[in-house]
């Protein structure tokens, strides 16, 4: 499929393909993500049309706080909702996100994160605004450079309305939101063609109405309360397959091969490097320079970071791996190993990338893969 190029940075791209899905904006600028909502709010002035045929209605709330509110009220009365902050304005959304997420509403939360201040203020890109946010219950997709950020915003759309849970949408804060690219755009008809009507109608006759009223936050006892948490399970076990769906929807139309973690690198790499963001691009020139001096090296990219699957990321390394280093963009004092990736995701990965790594090498014993420093598996987690 053709696309027109044309030159951008990361939150314009995010912004166009969130246009599209988007009947309702709540904002509240932030730095770096300020200029997602200042486009959709320039586009709607002009008279732009998403893909329903209706100019985006947008509403600037006191903060984000109260933008994340309007979220909720938004989503929770039928309309397909969009929001875009960073950092603390993260932060103070996060009490939504948990009712947003447990209501199992489609809104997305477009991010270019930023780090959060403690000791002191610092507005460049980590990811602990989007860590602070991984018991919310929201999906988390991330993207690693202004051309992903065009092709994968419309999976978050795509598979927040298919399985009913809120998507986290980020990048990295002005190494990739401020990044200017010439980059191929999504067009409106191949976004509209992409996303489940159906699934979008559905949502719509489950939404509030005086006409077809319903009950929706009570107060419940503990056991109501932990059987009926204990029963979203099912929901999570099954978006993992509906992002990679709309991701091979993506690569159908475009030629891609988007999966919720990509391998690049060499085919029998010995050393491989798991990372998530912008680092990505950094690490595929790296590996290509080891690899042509005669290195065994890859680098697996996170791209569906919540809800984790284990199996998809153990199915991305290659057989030959003997090796995995772990990099990360955050820091979380007291937790063991608090620059970990938390690649295990509560989910006893550590144990399956051992098992697995014992599986395909003759040493079985995990003080033996220590001390003969070949067969090492490296992670920090909590």
């Amino acid at each position: 499929m053709a696309r027109k190029y044309l030159t951008m940075d990361g939150n314009e791209a995010a912004a166009h393909a969130a246009y599209a899905y988007t009947e309702v904006a709540t904002i509240y600028p932030i730095t770096p993500s300020s200029v997602m909502p200042e486009h959709v709010d320039e586009w709607a002035t002009a008279g732009r049309k998403n893909i329903f045929g209706d100019v985006v209605h947008v509403t600037e709330m006191q903060s984000e706080a109260g933008a994340a509110g309007a979220t909720h009220g938004s989503i929770v009365a039928g309309a397909m909702t969009s929001t875009f902050t960073a950092s603390q304005g993260l932060l103070l959304m996060i009490p939504n996100i948990y009712k947003v997420a447990g209501e199992g509403l489609p809104a997305v939360f477009n991010v270019s994160a930023r780090c959060v201040a403690t000791h002191a203020l610092n507005i460049f890109g980590d990811h602990s605004d989007v860590y602070a946010c991984r018991q919310t219950g929201a999906a988390m997709l991330c993207e690693s450079s202004v051309q992903e950020v065009m092709d994968l915003t419309p999976v978050a759309y795509c598979a927040a309305v298919d399985g009913k849970l809120p998507f986290i949408n980020f990048f990295d804060g002005f190494r990739t939101s401020h990044e200017i690219q010439k980059i191929q755009v999504w067009d409106y008809d191949d976004l509209k063609d992409m996303i489940d009507l159906d699934k979008v109608q559905e949502f719509r006759d489950k939404a509030l109405n005086p006409n077809h009223p319903r009950q929706m936050g009570s107060a419940q006892n503990p056991d109501i309360f932990f059987t009926t948490r204990e029963a979203c399970n099912t929901t999570y076990d099954e978006m993992p397959a509906i992002v990679q769906k709309y991701m091979d929807k993506v690569n159908a139309k475009l030629g891609t091969d988007y999966k919720l973690f990509n391998y690049y690198g060499a085919a029998d790499a010995e050393q491989v490097i798991i990372a998530m963001g912008s680092v990505n691009e950094t690490i595929e020139e790296t590996v290509d320079y080891l690899n042509a001096q005669g290195q065994k090296v890859g680098l697996v990219k996170v791209r569906l970071y919540r809800p984790f699957s284990a199996e998809a990321l153990i199915e991305a390394i290659p057989d030959t791996v003997k090796k995995i280093s772990v990099l990360d963009r955050t820091k979380e004092p007291g937790s063991i190993g608090s620059e970990g990736l938390q690649v295990r995701s509560g989910s006893g990965i550590h144990r399956q990338i051992r098992s697995w790594l014992q599986g395909h090498h003759s040493c079985t014993d995990h003080r033996c893969l220590q001390q003969r420093g070949q067969e090492e598996i490296h992670h920090r987690h909590r």
